[in-house]
């Protein structure tokens, strides 16, 4: 029963928000509160939730001063360099934006957190998407799928997970799985060649020139394409991305109440569709002669992250501190770039205590063991052989329903006993459990795809709806190039 009613409630979860019937975040604390009463557990319902808070907390903690971070350094133009090489690449033509999307989130992904990946993604290109009137839920699919591959590196999480629950060597597992996660990689950016010329096909290509000085149209974002739903902020998005740092933009300089003005023009603009602007090479809140300083920082923000000298909470919380009093002496203008990103803040860190409630009565009832059980006890017999295929196909629902920590520390083992008593090494169920993660990344679970879709102003519906049976397609070569290279 807590199988099925487990399914069940994911299934609601899912129909609801790609309906558009509920928000995200109502949807992820009402429905399973819901089962929670329905699995007769109701009185132990606030249990689940405080634990699921507490478990989500420091990465809530983390996306709170990573956004407050990255926000920053957009403002102060650390990424202008990106963002122009991006659009000299780009040249205004839709494939080449789309490809230059994977690439870049590829590159970005180097640094093993997906929060951080999107932010970066999604401020170099939302000004270029919006100005060419170009699909948004092309560009957060093509950027959830390239970092889906990419999240697999060593310190990325899922390898990590993988070696540390069967005993084994991360760079056992990685390195010989480097062939097929690079066919993946390429087959990421031939989808996004792909995707690229029917959005050239669409809105055709302009020069560079004709984009810069293209005048705007107010319509409302009501047209999605490959998809036949909008692509509006609503609930998930509010006034995000390229519209909060044009906002931050002109209210850098001022006082506290200058930046909260500059906010709400910057929301008129998301509304008015306005927004394409995003990177203004002359907003007051440039900082050139501390352009060192803050590429330092980074460098050693993300250097010591990778190292793990510090909790990735506690990195965030320190460099936000330094970006802040480094580039804004001013107390009035901390106080504005924080009002500027204050709506990026509340909406992804409310995002991640709501899914804290749906992690916690999935786990606390128990839902989420007998579902992982009942699946791996339809593997037939017959299949143990193929333990390492079986494992990797079994790793796209179950990292797409579950945490990573759910899988690879609750099911992975089970699987590793399985493929052992057929004569399957635990190294080839490890490798094969990776291969669900560009699936994963657009998991409701996940905490960086709401960064993701809410900086790019995009439904999460219409975002699952495009994105899942292009991720599956790319997991799914990765495992045949597994198998056809001898990995798996």
């Amino acid at each position: 029963m807590l199988t099925i009613l487990g399914f069940a409630m994911i299934a609601t979860f899912l129909v609801l928000i790609m309906m558009k019937k509920m928000s995200p975040i109502a949807a992820l604390v009402l429905i399973p509160a819901l089962f929670c009463v329905f699995v007769g557990k109701g009185a132990h319902l606030g249990d689940y939730v405080i634990d699921g808070v507490s478990s989500l907390a420091p990465t809530a903690a983390m996306l709170m001063f990573a956004i407050v971070y990255f926000g920053v350094m957009i403002d102060v133009g650390l990424f202008d360099p990106i963002v122009r090489a991006i659009l000299k690449f780009c040249k205004a033509d839709p494939m080449r934006v789309v490809v230059g999307t994977a690439l870049l989130a590829a590159i970005v992904s180097l640094d093993g957190d997906g929060s951080t990946t999107f932010m970066i993604t999604v401020s170099a290109m939302y000004p270029l998407y919006k100005r060419l009137k170009m699909s948004l839920v092309v560009m957060t699919g093509v950027a959830a799928m390239a970092n889906g591959v990419m999240n697999t590196l060593p310190w990325g999480g899922p390898t990590a997970r993988a070696a540390t629950a069967l005993k084994v060597d991360a760079s056992d597992i990685f390195v010989p799985m480097i062939p097929a996660l690079a066919v993946g990689l390429v087959a990421v950016v031939a989808l996004a060649y792909v995707l690229g010329l029917r959005e050239r096909r669409r809105v055709g290509t302009l020069s560079l020139d004709d984009a810069l000085v293209r005048e705007p149209e107010t319509e409302p974002e009501t047209e999605t394409v490959l998809v036949g739903a909008g692509a509006s902020g609503g609930a998930s998005g509010g006034r995000s991305g390229a519209g909060a740092n044009a906002g931050a933009a002109r209210g850098g300089a001022g006082t506290g109440g200058a930046g909260e003005a500059a906010d709400r023009d910057a929301g008129s603009e998301a509304e008015s569709g306005d927004d394409f602007k995003g990177l203004d090479p002359n907003r007051p809140t440039l900082r050139p002669k501390l352009y060192w300083f803050n590429a330092l920082l980074t460098v050693a923000l993300l250097t010591a992250m990778i190292m793990e000298l510090l909790p990735i909470p506690v990195l965030f919380l320190i460099g936000a501190a330094l970006a802040l009093t480094v580039n804004f002496p001013r107390i009035p203008d901390q106080k504005a770039r924080i009002a500027a990103h204050a709506d990026n803040v509340l909406n992804v860190s409310g995002m991640v205590f709501a899914a804290a409630v749906f992690t916690g009565v999935l786990t606390g009832t128990g839902m989420v063991d007998h579902m992982a059980k009942w699946l791996v006890d339809t593997v037939p017999d017959g299949m143990g052989p193929q333990m390492g295929l079986v494992t990797g196909l079994l790793s796209l629902p179950l990292t797409y329903f579950m945490s990573n920590d759910g899988f690879y520390f609750g099911v992975l083992p089970v699987l590793a006993e399985a493929g052992q008593a057929h004569g399957v090494s635990t190294l080839e169920i490890a490798r094969a459990s990776i291969v669900g993660q560009p699936l994963h990344m657009s998991s409701p679970l996940v905490p960086a795809v709401y960064v993701l879709v809410g900086m790019a102003k995009v439904e999460f519906g219409d975002h699952t709806r495009f994105v899942v049976k292009w991720a599956v397609l790319t997991s799914l070569v990765i495992l045949a190039a597994g198998i056809l290279f001898g990995i798996i």
